[in-house]
C-alpha cells in the first residue's frame, strides 16, 4: 500500500478551530499544554512521572487483570498491564464508543494511531515503556449513534429498546443481525473470518462491553492494545475527589465556562462543541443513566423520583462510586486521574470539547495530556485508482466540493477555452483608458463608465458560466465517471472513514489491511493519508 500525505488543512473536513490548533496560532495556545512532537513528550514524561500517584497505577493494573480474566490477552497486552506497575511505563489514550462491529472505520484508525505512536516513543524514549489504550465508551446512552454499521452501502441495524450505559446491555436481538450481515458477507475464508468475529463477540458474550473488549482485542490484541473499561468501582474510588469538586463547588463548569468565553473571544472561527452544567454528572444504575440536578435542600436525578440530600449524596458516592457517571466535559479529567497518560488520540470533534478543558485540569491539579488528532485515511481499491488515472484527476482534487471539481476537469478537457481571463484584462484596459478620458473631459461621467464596466464584465461572466454548463452537457460522460468517482470515495459528500466498515476492505485485503495502515501511518506528521494499492 502507498501512501500520499494531504495537510489536514487541504481537505476542507476540518473546523477553523481545528486547523488552528494544527497551525499553533498564539490566540490557542493558552488552551492546550505541548503540542505533539517526539521532543515535546521528554517534558510531558518528566511531568505524568512527579505527579501521578503510584497506588493509582497498582489500582488500574489490578482492575485491568480482573477485566482481562475470561479474555484470551496476547503475551503483549498482559506484559503492559503488568507493566503499568512501573514508574517508567506511561500511556497513550484514544477512545471511542461500542459501534457495533466497530462501525465507521476511524474506530480502527484511532486504535492504530495510538499502536504506532506507542512504538515511535519507545524508539525515542528507551528508558520507558509506553501502552497503547483503548478507552471503551461504556456509560454512554446513546443507544442510536453505535447500533448499526454500514456494508457495501447497506444499513446493519440491531433493533430493540435501550436504556441506561450501553456496555451494561444484553445483546439481545443480534442473532438475526448475524444471519444478514453473514448473507451479504458472500462466500471465502475472509468472508468466514469476519462471520467468525462477528458471532464470537456478538453471539457468546454477556453484553456489549465484553463483546467490544473481544472484538477489540482480536483485531489489535497481538499489537499489545490494552482496552479499558471505565465503568468500574474500583478505579471510580480514585475519583471521589473530584466528583465531590464538581458535584457540590461546580468546579468544572465554572473553569470551562471561563474557557469557552475566552475561546469566543478568541476568534469567531472558533466553534464551541460543548458546553458544561452546574453538574457534569449522571446517575448510573441498570437500565438507568440520567443527569443528577442540584434541587430544593438536596440534588435530584432526571426523568425518575430519585433524591438526596448533600450528605445522603456523599454517603452513596464513598459507598456506591460506580453510580457516578461523568459526562463529556468530566469523563477526560477521569481517565487522566486513573492513568499515567502522556497523550490523548482523537478526531477533530473531540480535540475541539479538550480544548475547553485545560483550565478545569489546572484547578484540579491533574497533568493537562498532549493532544493529537489521530490518524486519518482515503482507502483506495486497485479499480479505483485505474479510474483515477484513466480520468486523469489528481488525488488532492478529489477533496474538492462536486461542483467545484467538475468544473475544474470540464476546463481541463474542453477543446475549446472556457476561461474568459484574457477578455476581462482586456475589457478592463479598455476601461482604464475610458476613465482617464472621461476624467479630462467631464468627471461627471466617471459613473457612467463604471456602470459600463460592471455591466460588460457581468455580461462576460453571465457568458462563460452558459458556456461552462454547455459543455458540461457535451462531456457528460466524463462528468458523469468523475462524480461517479468522487461518489464511491466520499459517500454522501463526507469522508469515506466516517461511513464505511472496515469489514469491505478486509474482504479485499484480509489481514494486511490493519498491517498495511499500522506501517504507513505516522501519527505525529499529522496529515491526511490517501493510501492507494
Amino acid at each position: 500500500m502507498h501512501f500520499q500525505g494531504i495537510p489536514f488543512e487541504d481537505t476542507g473536513f476540518f473546523s477553523g478551530l481545528i486547523e488552528g490548533y494544527l497551525d499553533q496560532r498564539d490566540d490557542l495556545k493558552p488552551f492546550y499544554g505541548r503540542f505533539p512532537s517526539l521532543e515535546a513528550f521528554k517534558g510531558q514524561i518528566a511531568d505524568k512521572e512527579r505527579e501521578f500517584p503510584n497506588s493509582h497505577r497498582i489500582r488500574v493494573a489490578e482492575v485491568l487483570s480482573q477485566q482481562y480474566a475470561e479474555l484470551k490477552a496476547s503475551d503483549a497486552t498482559l506484559e503492559h498491564i503488568a507493566a503499568l506497575k512501573d514508574s517508567k511505563t506511561f500511556t497513550v489514550v484514544t477512545g471511542h464508543q461500542l459501534n457495533l462491529f466497530t462501525g465507521p472505520l476511524y474506530f480502527a484508525y484511532k486504535i492504530l494511531c495510538a499502536v504506532k505512536l506507542a512504538a515511535e516513543l519507545t524508539e525515542a524514549y528507551p528508558e520507558c515503556r509506553f501502552v497503547p489504550v483503548y478507552w471503551m465508551a461504556t456509560e454512554d446512552h446513546d443507544f442510536e449513534e453505535i447500533n448499526h454499521f454500514n456494508f457495501r452501502g447497506k444499513n446493519i441495524h440491531w433493533n430493540r429498546e435501550a436504556e441506561g450505559g450501553v456496555g451494561r446491555m444484553d445483546l439481545q436481538g443480534l442473532e438475526a443481525v448475524y444471519e444478514t450481515f453473514s448473507a451479504d458477507l458472500g462466500p471465502g475464508k475472509r468472508a468466514d473470518k469476519l462471520r467468525e468475529l462477528f458471532k464470537n463477540a456478538y453471539l457468546k458474550q454477556n453484553n456489549l462491553a465484553a463483546a467490544t473488549r473481544y472484538l477489540a482485542n482480536e483485531l489489535f490484541g497481538a499489537l499489545g492494545l490494552v482496552i479499558i473499561d471505565g465503568d468500574e468501582a474500583g478505579l471510580k474510588e480514585l475519583l471521589i475527589p473530584h466528583i465531590e469538586s464538581d458535584i457540590f463547588d461546580n468546579l468544572a463548569y465554572q473553569a470551562v465556562s471561563q474557557s469557552i468565553d475566552e475561546l469566543q473571544e478568541s476568534s469567531e472561527d472558533y466553534h464551541i462543541q460543548v458546553n458544561p452544567r452546574e453538574i457534569n454528572y449522571f446517575y448510573l444504575l441498570d437500565g438507568l443513566r440520567s443527569r443528577l440536578v442540584a434541587r430544593d435542600e438536596g440534588f435530584g436525578v432526571v426523568d425518575s423520583d430519585l433524591f438526596f440530600t448533600r450528605e445522603a449524596l456523599k454517603k452513596e458516592l464513598h459507598q456506591h462510586p460506580e453510580r457516578f457517571s461523568p459526562n463529556v466535559i468530566t469523563r477526560p479529567l477521569y481517565q487522566e486521574v486513573i492513568l499515567p497518560n502522556l497523550c490523548y488520540i482523537g478526531g477533530g470533534g473531540e480535540l475541539a470539547y479538550w480544548l475547553e478543558l485545560k483550565a478545569y485540569f489546572e484547578a484540579s491539579k491533574v497533568v493537562f495530556p498532549i493532544l493529537l488528532l489521530r490518524n486519518s485515511a482515503l482507502l483506495m481499491t486497485r479499480k479505483q485508482q485505474a479510474k483515477l488515472e484513466k480520468l486523469q484527476l489528481d488525488i488532492k482534487d478529489l477533496f474538492l466540493d462536486s461542483d467545484r471539481l467538475i468544473e475544474k476537469k470540464v476546463r481541463e478537457i474542453s477543446e475549446i477555452s472556457i476561461d474568459f481571463t484574457p477578455q476581462r484584462e482586456h475589457l478592463k484596459k479598455q476601461f482604464e483608458d475610458l476613465y482617464v478620458l472621461a476624467g479630462k473631459t467631464d468627471k461627471s461621467f466617471l459613473g457612467a463608465v463604471k456602470a459600463q464596466e460592471v455591466k460588460q464584465i457581468n455580461g462576460l461572466d453571465r457568458l462563460e458560466k452558459r458556456l461552462l454548463k454547455a459543455q458540461k452537457r457535451h462531456l457528460k460522460d466524463s462528468v458523469s465517471r468523475v462524480r461517479e468517482l468522487q461518489d464511491s470515495l466520499f459517500p454522501g459528500g463526507s469522508l469515506q472513514e466516517r461511513s464505511r466498515n472496515f469489514s469491505e476492505f478486509y474482504l479485499e485485503m484480509g489481514p494486511s489491511l490493519f498491517e498495511s495502515l499500522l506501517e504507513g501511518f505516522s501519527p505525529l506528521e499529522m496529515e491526511f493519508s490517501v493510501c492507494t494499492p
